[in-house]
């Protein structure tokens, strides 16, 4: 009688055990990581558009895996945008800062949280912001014209045609041999590269990365020589320079 007294305890607290396991699994929140792009210090001027790419995934079990978290963002002496304002694991969210000109000379800390659930991520960026302006839209965007016909001709599957509509920004201000420039339309983030040199060696070259779902680009492609008047052609993002974002 005593023995199965004795069994009956231990059943009854592996079954407690368990039954408190499971009720920590189901009801508390399932915890997340967060992971923002670039890692280090932004270079930029005052207006342009800084962009950092922020992915959340699944930590542990719990209630709320697999949902939305939600991101925001602060930075004193910019404007900042977080879109879209709430992602879940294999969406990528964007926060552009833009600072302004009071900003010249100055550091900014940029401040980005992910909430779900009442659990929190946390990470710190910094801009630097130096002198100077954008004057390069004008021949970035013609570089960029000449590649989007051959795309609509080529790779209609991405729905790059002359009829969409870009933003622009500098980027990388303070680098000068091989100059950058970014443009974002609904669906991609375009990088424009080009080597400021005399012909045959004047190359220019884009990267595309899907906005929403990608933090990488996934496509690449080159004109040898603008002054030959080159037809593009398709290479691999890491021949431009382009195994991650320019930023």
């Amino acid at each position: 009688m005593k023995r199965f007294f004795v069994l009956a305890i231990v059943l009854i607290l592996a079954v407690s055990l368990i039954a408190g396991a499971l009720f920590l699994i189901i009801i508390a929140p399932a915890p997340f990581s967060m992971r923002v792009i670039p890692e280090n210090t932004m270079d930029s001027i005052a207006g342009q558009r800084c962009v950092f790419l922020v992915t959340v995934a699944d930590e542990g079990q719990g209630s709320g895996g697999g949902e939305a978290v939600d991101i925001t963002a602060t930075a004193p002496g910019a404007a900042v945008t977080v879109e879209p304002q709430a992602i879940t694991p294999g969406q990528v969210a964007e926060i552009t800062v833009i600072p302004d000109k009071a900003s010249t000379g100055e550091t900014l800390i940029v401040n980005i949280k992910g909430e779900r659930d009442g659990l929190t991520q946390t990470e710190m960026s910094t801009i630097v912001v130096w002198v100077g302006e954008d004057t390069l839209e004008p021949y970035a965007t013609d570089v960029r014209d000449r590649f989007i016909p051959w795309l609509a001709a080529n790779y209609s599957e991405l729905g790059i045609t002359t009829e969409t509509e870009w933003t622009g920004t500098v980027v990388r201000p303070r680098i000068l041999v091989v100059t950058h420039y970014l443009f974002f339309s609904e669906n991609w983030e375009m990088g424009v590269s080009w080597h400021v040199t005399i012909p045959p060696h004047d190359w220019t070259r884009i990267y595309l990365r899907h906005r929403a779902t990608e933090v990488s680009p996934s496509y690449a492609f080159e004109i040898s020589s603008l002054d030959a008047q080159e037809d593009p052609h398709a290479i691999d993002p890491k021949d431009a320079f382009a195994e991650s974002v320019w930023r």
